[in-house]
């Protein structure tokens, strides 16, 4: 870990809480991913999972959410919770799903990042199957989380990276290609042979589609570190075929120590730079965010701090959870090309599962 200070970022200085959002007693909610309409409403995509599954659902048991504020440019809310913008491809077809018990993405749909690209909308997400692991959706409900604990940890290795378009933002919404998946793992002994996950999205400046994800390997995962990483693969088209860049990963912390991590990017481009903001594991410590600038989106430096940890903004008290006191999977709500507020997930809260946070970041210069 360094020795020297975490220095604050201006993006770090901008901000101020606003509060939590989508708090509901029958699910645990998660990455929130922001977008304004046309109409100036902020529509939120979200992993959403029934309390049932416990904390571990995220991977075994999650679908997409979709709710609109009920008033234009209120990031705060209140909002209206619509029907669920995608649902694991292995639920039935009257529920929204393919049907396929074989899919990739047959029990979980989680972290979606949703994007306005020409006269279309992308959502980009996390897929998952429990049929490696040897149980179903049905089969964990009931189970302490304790019984759970050895099929999430066989899940986790089933991550992989999918893609659906709309024409709306109401959809419906469509898996690309022939199931969805456009990012595989690596080949074995590669970084990322065991799990691609967490897509962070931009278009570059020479008008290339640029998916950075998190990745990580089998052996690192055997020896009990699972060291995250991020890479990115990159696309002529929009659909596709994304091809992984030649010296991945481009943020890595392991020559630093083998348990220093990051992921959760959010990244975009903004007066000449790429700007990144991730959750940090161990750079400063695991309550922060990291604020990366890069001029080519490869080499990223060394990050400023990019939010502290949740208590800083929010007074509550901790009921006592893990991963309590830090927020997770920031997403940015853009405006103009530029974040205009900072949505995150966040332990606790009024029926102490997780829900999302809102804060504004309060620009009065660059990034």
């Amino acid at each position: 870990m360094p020795e020297t200070e975490a220095p604050m970022s201006q993006f770090a200085q901008s901000l101020s809480p606003v509060g939590r959002i989508l708090e509901d007693p029958d699910y645990n909610v998660w990455g929130c991913s922001p977008i304004y309409g046309d109409d100036g409403r902020v529509h939120v995509f979200y992993a959403r999972w029934k309390n049932v599954y416990h904390h571990e659902g995220w991977v075994t048991a999650c679908e997409v959410g979709h709710a609109v504020s009920k008033e234009p440019n209120q990031p705060g809310g209140p909002y209206e919770i619509l029907e669920p913008a995608l649902v694991p491809a292995g639920n039935p077809v009257s529920e929204g799903g393919l049907g396929n018990e074989d899919a990739w993405d047959a029990d979980s749909i989680h972290n979606p990042t949703v994007y306005r690209v020409g006269d279309k909308f992308v959502l980009f997400y996390m897929g998952a199957t429990c049929k490696p692991a040897g149980c179903d959706r049905d089969m964990l409900v009931g189970m302490s989380r304790e019984e759970v604990k050895p099929y999430f940890h066989r899940t986790v290795g089933t991550k992989r990276v999918g893609m659906a378009m709309a024409d709306s933002l109401d959809g419906p919404w469509e898996r690309v290609g022939t199931d969805g998946q456009i990012l595989h793992v690596g080949e074995d002994g590669a970084w990322d042979d065991y799990v691609v996950s967490n897509p962070a999205f931009c278009v570059t400046p020479d008008g290339k589609f640029r998916l950075y994800y998190k990745g990580w390997n089998g052996g690192d995962e055997r020896r009990g570190h699972s060291n995250r990483k991020y890479g990115y693969a990159e696309a002529e088209n929009l659909t596709g075929p994304y091809i992984k860049h030649e010296n991945n990963p481009v943020i890595d912390f392991s020559h630093i120590h083998e348990d220093m991590q990051c992921e959760d990017a959010y990244i975009w481009h903004e007066e000449g730079r790429y700007h990144a903001v991730l959750r940090d594991m161990g750079f400063y410590n695991h309550e922060y965010g990291l604020k990366f600038t890069s001029v080519d989106g490869v080499s990223w430096g060394d990050p400023e701090v990019a939010f502290l940890d949740a208590p800083s903004y929010f007074d509550e008290a901790m009921p006592g959870l893990d991963r309590e006191g830090r927020f997770e999977r920031p997403q940015m709500l853009m405006k103009n090309g530029v974040p205009d507020y900072l949505f995150c997930a966040y332990r606790g809260g009024k029926y102490k599962t997780s829900s999302g946070v809102v804060l504004k970041v309060n620009r009065n210069g660059s990034a």
